[in-house]
């Protein structure tokens, strides 16, 4: 409007942009201590441009939170395990994911070559979450176990899991997808 002014930060102030809004309001609504303010600002600086999304299983038991695009990246899997469990999944680094409850209610199922681990809970037998074999260093999740809200696209990629070997050692970015 005609008249006003712009606030403009000061020295070592932070322009926070389009954020301002934002962060005016979560302060207005949440009133955070220093303190509080102070453990918020890792997962900022070190998430950036990233969604945290929340999930788990169906009854509840096993839940958890991921640090991922909110435009995923999902691998279809064809090898014999995934394609019977249809097991879409998107890959994150391990310090991206945070199991929030239910460590003691997962049972874990491995076979062949024994480097994934299918972690399922032991109540209603839904599988979240998992380490893939290609990322033992990361996580697959299961974007259908996520909570409702934060996810805005899904682009789906078929991975010839049939052929592991070939199709890991093809595929130029997959391992890749579990680095920081």
């Amino acid at each position: 409007p005609a008249g006003a002014t712009a606030d403009v930060p000061g020295p070592g102030a932070i322009d926070l942009g389009a954020q301002s809004g934002h962060s005016a309001a979560f302060q207005e609504r949440h009133r955070p201590s220093c303190e509080e303010a102070a453990r918020l600002l890792p997962d900022a600086y070190e998430y950036r441009g990233l969604v945290k999304h929340t999930g788990g299983c169906h009854c509840g038991a096993v839940c958890f939170e991921v640090w991922a695009s909110a435009d995923l990246h999902v691998f279809n899997c064809n090898c014999s395990i995934c394609k019977k469990k249809q097991n879409r999944h998107f890959i994150v680094p391990a310090s991206h994911f945070k199991l929030l409850k239910g460590d003691d209610n997962l049972t874990t199922y491995t076979f062949n070559t024994h480097q994934a681990k299918h972690m399922f809970c032991k109540t209603c037998g839904v599988q979240s979450f998992y380490t893939p074999r290609s990322n033992p260093d990361g996580y697959g999740i299961a974007p259908h176990c996520l909570d409702d809200g934060t996810v805005q696209s899904i682009i789906t990629e078929d991975f010839n899991g049939k052929d592991w070997e070939k199709a890991v050692k093809e595929h130029k970015t997959i391992r890749d997808t579990s680095k920081p």
